[in-house]
């Protein structure tokens, strides 16, 4: 079994084991499924992620925003 600590700010590290298993990359984005008292971790696939620039800048996704950028 593999394990890591949690912080007092709930942040741990993702052992090495796992992200070599798993692939991970600085930047790689995950996700959690909860299942029956487990945590299931994955590595999220860059075409899942989408290439909408405003998915990661949701604080400048109005709708002055996006007619500003339309062009680009």
């Amino acid at each position: 079994m593999i394990t890591s600590k949690m912080t007092s700010k709930a942040q741990t590290t993702i052992p090495q084991a796992v992200r070599v298993a798993l692939k991970l990359n600085p930047g790689d984005e995950i996700a959690y499924r909860i299942e029956e008292g487990r945590v299931i971790l994955m590595r999220v696939e860059a075409s899942a992620q989408g290439d909408d620039p405003f998915a990661t800048f949701v604080e400048w996704d109005s709708p002055a925003d996006r007619k500003a950028y339309a062009d680009l």
